[in-house]
């Protein structure tokens, strides 16, 4: 009775952070590392340290959340916002999208919608409206009318598996069957090989929809044989 008593005056007089860790470990383990004084501690301390930062969403990894300075452009709130995107699948979600406005364009006249809307798990490099914008108004018109082009060209931007961004860098097989190389780390990822020569940057990373991972990028990626 005597040791039941002690222990339960520790444990009402213990931080909130301690009554955390007794919770979690066995009585013996509780009452050993509630005893000391916090400068004296040694490895109890250490768990305090690692339980604080793993519940701290400071300490949240970066793959968990959108990120990239494009994210901005992504509205706030509705059906086209990042929580309105995951509800639906890619192309539907993408059409919300007003960032997205001229890929969806290009899917719809490639006949692509429901190919990717019904397709499970995958990844897509997006290209942003001022990715084709950048491209001179001729050549994107002739591409957008010739669909065996635009279905090679979109699909070449359509990985198999949703890619987290710590599984983004590397050559991956395209659902077009060619490959695409992205190098990068973190939250910066570039892609060579574009219609403009200029190298595509990822402006807004991880962005979830219900059957997609999507990356938008400002430049419209080119197949080798495009």
């Amino acid at each position: 009775m005597k040791s039941t008593l002690t222990r339960g005056i520790l444990l009402a007089s213990a931080s909130t952070l301690a009554v955390t860790l007794s919770a979690c470990g066995s009585d013996e383990t509780s009452a050993a590392s509630d005893s000391p004084a916090p400068d004296s501690s040694s490895s109890s301390a250490s768990e305090s340290s690692g339980s604080m930062e793993s519940s701290s969403p400071m300490a949240e990894p970066a793959s968990d959340e959108p990120f990239g300075a494009g994210c901005t452009a992504v509205p706030a709130d509705g059906e086209g916002s990042f929580t309105g995107m995951t509800d639906d699948p890619v192309a539907t979600a993408a059409s919300n999208n007003p960032v997205l406005s001229t890929l969806v364009q290009a899917v719809t006249a490639a006949n692509l919608v429901d190919t990717l809307n019904t397709t499970d798990d995958i990844t897509v490099i997006a290209p942003a409206n001022p990715a084709f914008e950048a491209i001179p108004a001729d050549q994107l018109q002739a591409v957008l009318a010739d669909q065996a082009t635009l279905t090679q060209i979109l699909t070449h931007h359509v990985i198999p598996g949703r890619l987290s961004p710590d599984q983004l860098a590397g050559t991956h097989t395209t659902v077009a069957g060619d490959e695409v190389t992205i190098e990068g780390s973190g939250e910066n990822f570039t892609v060579a090989q574009t219609v403009t020569g200029t190298p595509a940057s990822v402006i807004c990373g991880n962005v979830q929809t219900a059957n997609a991972t999507v990356y938008i990028v400002d430049q419209v990626l080119a197949p080798a044989a495009a």
